[in-house]
C-alpha cells in the first residue's frame, strides 16, 4: 500500500512537473509520542518519518471535526506519502470541546506546544528546527491558521508556562488548511442555516456573538493577515460542493486579506469536492490526488535543500524537484564521459538522438584545404 500510494503521486508530479521523479524514501512510523500535558490531558502524536534523513522538514497536522472530534488518524494516508517524499509528518491529538466545556483557547495552546516539542527535539526525532510547518482540515485548519498568524501573540502564550520547552518559539514556514474555518463570525451565521442544531463555533468558544463579539473577533485567524506577520507561507484548499464550511466567506475571503497584506498565497480549488474528505484514501481519481501534486510543489519551493555537513554521513531531505534535477545532472555527466568511437555510421545518430533520419541535416560541405568528412563529429 505504501508503495502503491508513493507511485500514484510520482505519476502524477511528474506529469504536472516534466521532471524525472526520485524514488520514494522508506517511512518509519512511532505512535503515541507524548508532547505536552495540558490541564491534566494528555497530548500525543503519531510521527511518520523518512528513513535515513538527517533533518528531515517536519509539518505539524491537526485533524479537523469540528473542534468536538477526530483523531491523528485523519492524516494516515497523508502521512505516508508525504514521509515517502522526504517530508516528516507529526500528527497531533488536542483538547476537544465537550458539553459543558469549551474548548477555546485551550486547543490552540496544545497546538502551540506541539511546534514547540517538535522543534526542541528536533534532533531527536531527526527533523530540522528551521523547517517547519503546519497543515489542518477544517477546525484542525482554523487552529493551524492561528497558530501561524498569533501563536506569539499574548492571548495565545501568556498559558502554560511551566511546560517543558515554554521558551521555545513557534515560529513556522508554512501553513497549509483544507477548508478551513477563518472567519468565526461568517461561521456561526452560517451554522444558524448549515447546522442550527449542532452550533460548533458556539460550543468552541463558549458564548453567542451577541454576548461577546470581541471573542469571535480574536477567535479568527483573518484578524491576524496583517502586514506585520506575512512571515509564514500560505496554501489554502477548498471544494466548490462545501456547504458545511462555506467556501466565499471563508477561504477565498481569507486567501483575498492574505493577498492583501502580501503574503505568500498559493490556492486549490477542487471542482465538486464537498467537506470532510482529507482522510480519505489518495487514490487517482480522489480529491486527494487533485492536491496532492500541488502541495508536493508548494513544499518544494518553501522548505530549500539544506547545505549538507561534512561530518553527518546521512542526508538531509532535498526537496523532490531537487533530487529528480540530481538524477538528470548525474546522467548527463555519465553520457559526457568520452566513450570508444562507434562506427561512423551510426556518428549522425548519436549526435541528435531524438530526431529522426529523414530529417537530420547533412554533412557541411570542406572549406578549402579541407578533406571531407564522412560524418558530422561528435558533439
Amino acid at each position: 500500500m505504501k508503495f502503491w500510494l508513493a507511485g500514484v503521486i510520482v505519476a502524477l508530479a511528474t506529469v504536472a512537473t516534466g521532471a524525472l521523479a526520485a524514488p520514494p524514501y522508506e517511512v518509519v512510523i512511532r505512535r503515541n509520542i507524548e508532547y505536552a500535558t495540558h490541564d491534566g490531558v494528555k497530548l500525543t502524536g503519531d510521527l511518520y518519518r523518512p528513513k535515513d534523513v538527517a533533518k528531515a522538514p517536519v509539518l505539524i497536522a491537526v485533524h479537523g471535526g469540528g473542534w468536538q472530534r477526530g483523531s491523528p488518524a485523519t492524516y494516515k494516508h497523508w502521512g505516508p506519502l508525504l514521509a515517502e517524499n522526504g517530508y516528516a509528518v507529526f500528527a497531533v491529538t488536542y483538547r476537544l470541546a465537550k458539553p459543558g466545556t469549551k474548548a477555546y483557547p485551550g486547543a490552540v495552546y496544545d497546538v502551540r506546544a506541539a511546534v514547540q516539542f517538535m522543534r526542541a527535539r528536533a534532533r531527536d526525532f531527526s527533523v530540522d528546527p528551521e523547517r517547519i510547518g503546519l497543515m489542518g482540515d477544517s477546525a484542525g485548519a482554523h487552529l493551524v491558521s492561528l497558530v501561524g498568524l498569533a501563536g506569539s501573540d499574548p492571548q495565545f502564550s501568556s498559558e502554560y508556562k511551566n511546560d517543558p520547552h515554554a521558551s521555545t518559539p513557534v515560529t513556522v514556514n508554512a501553513v497549509i488548511g483544507f477548508y478551513g474555518v477563518y472567519d468565526m463570525l461568517a461561521q456561526w451565521e452560517h451554522d444558524q442555516l448549515a447546522r442550527p442544531l449542532d452550533q460548533i463555533t458556539e460550543k468552541f468558544l463558549g458564548a453567542q456573538p451577541m454576548a461577546n463579539r470581541k471573542l469571535y473577533f480574536d477567535s479568527s485567524p483573518m484578524s491576524y493577515a496583517t502586514v506585520d506577520k506575512n512571515k509564514p507561507r500560505f496554501m489554502v484548499i477548498w471544494g466548490t460542493a462545501d456547504d458545511i464550511v462555506e467556501p466565499a466567506s471563508q477561504s477565498q475571503r481569507f486567501r483575498d486579506l492574505l493577498k492583501r497584506a502580501q503574503f505568500y498565497v498559493r490556492t486549490v480549488e477542487v471542482p465538486s469536492a464537498p467537506h470532510f474528505w482529507v482522510a480519505d484514501p489518495i487514490d487517482v481519481d480522489s480529491y486527494n490526488a487533485h492536491v496532492a501534486p500541488k502541495l508536493l510543489l508548494f513544499l518544494d519551493s518553501t522548505f530549500k535543500p539544506q547545505p549538507p555537513s561534512a561530518s553527518n554521513e546521512t542526508s538531509e531531505a532535498p526537496p523532490r524537484a531537487e533530487r529528480s534535477r540530481r538524477r538528470e545532472n548525474a546522467s548527463r555527466t555519465q553520457q559526457a564521459r568520452p566513450e570508444t568511437p562507434a562506427p561512423a555510421a551510426s556518428a549522425s545518430s548519436q549526435a541528435a538522438p531524438s530526431a529522426p533520419a529523414s530529417t537530420q541535416a547533412p554533412p557541411a560541405p570542406p572549406t578549402s584545404g579541407q578533406a571531407p568528412a564522412s560524418a558530422p563529429p561528435r558533439r
